[in-house]
């Protein structure tokens, strides 16, 4: 990778059937009238909820090739919503109403989890994590702390009686996220296992289709959603009191954060230098190969934008 190499920042298409469109953080969404829903992964990239000024070259494709692959991968423990995979960095699949609350599921004592502990707490959105752990020790039994999917503005922690007083979801619906999210947290750590990897924690969003349906949406075990410890020596670094080898975006948490970025209000966004932005595309394509096993095949990067709305005009006119 070079310093000048492109990033799909934005996308600008004029596409056939688009009834709406909607921007996230690093995605850009289309919704089109018959019920499909296509979902195109930029390289934009995010922390403490704030878009970070630099692309990441190849991250959108990444996210994409990734999140296809583990939806395929997982489909027998969940229905979901993807249908096609017509660009790398694109997911063609159902249009379903976003349930605001994120499914956060928790192997380890790490990330946010870590943070809360080591200031003295021993719950976290409802769930009690006990006494006497370390840093990355793992929970007698993942636990889910939920919250809140906002649509602008920082995601916030919340209590499964919480959501269930603000009518996001009914009892019998909260519940089945609940077995939902630990069956695929179980399902992805078994891949992970394979791969010589620890999923560490994750998270999972779920959306009502128009005819009632509730699939799993978005991305699933990647490292935007996701992390992952080496298995390999892990043990020995938790005995000598180690940092844990990691393939997630917390090392770009860290980085920020010891650069006196967390996201908060007068603070200013660090500059991403070439050798740091170069280190992230390096770390998202070897979670990539680690995790599936084969190779990261980059696409041209020359006009991303045209390139996609071709895939796009193609795929719809098939």
């Amino acid at each position: 990778m070079t310093s000048t190499e492109a990033t799909l920042m934005r996308t600008e298409m004029d596409l056939p059937g688009v009834r709406s469109i909607h921007r996230g953080k690093v995605r850009d969404v289309y919704h089109l009238a018959d019920g499909r829903t296509i979902l195109v992964a930029t390289d934009r990239i995010s922390a403490f909820d704030v878009i970070l000024p630099r692309g990441i070259p190849h991250k959108g494709q990444v996210l994409t090739q990734l999140s296809w692959h583990m939806l395929k991968a997982t489909a027998h423990v969940a229905p979901n919503w993807a249908i096609a995979l017509p660009d790398p960095n694109v997911v063609i699949g159902y249009t379903a109403k976003t349930i605001p609350v994120e499914m956060v599921v928790r192997g380890y004592l790490a990330g946010h989890a870590w943070r809360q502990y080591k200031a003295g707490e021993r719950s976290l959105c409802g769930a009690r994590m006990p006494d006497g752990l370390r840093e990355n020790d793992p929970f007698p039994t993942p636990i889910i702390t939920p919250s809140t999917k906002a649509a602008e503005g920082h995601d916030e922690d919340i209590t499964p009686e919480g959501i269930l007083a603000n009518g996001i979801c009914t009892p019998d619906e909260w519940a089945m996220l609940c077995r939902t999210a630990m069956a695929l947290f179980t399902e992805g750590s078994r891949l992970a296992r394979a791969r010589g990897l620890i999923l560490v924690d994750t998270k999972y969003e779920f959306g009502r289709t128009n005819d009632g349906r509730i699939l799993l949406i978005d991305e699933i075990h990647t490292p935007d959603s996701s992390r992952y410890f080496h298995a390999d020596g892990y043990a020995e670094r938790q005995q000598r009191g180690d940092p844990q080898k990691q393939l997630s975006k917390e090392f770009v948490r860290e980085w920020l954060i010891a650069h006196g970025f967390m996201g908060r209000e007068g603070q200013v966004m660090p500059l991403m230098d070439d050798a740091f932005v170069h280190s992230v595309t390096d770390r998202y394509t070897e979670l990539f190969e680690r995790i599936t096993g084969t190779r990261f095949l980059p696409a041209s990067t020359a006009d991303m934008n045209a390139r996609v709305r071709q895939a796009l005009l193609t795929y719809l006119a098939g």
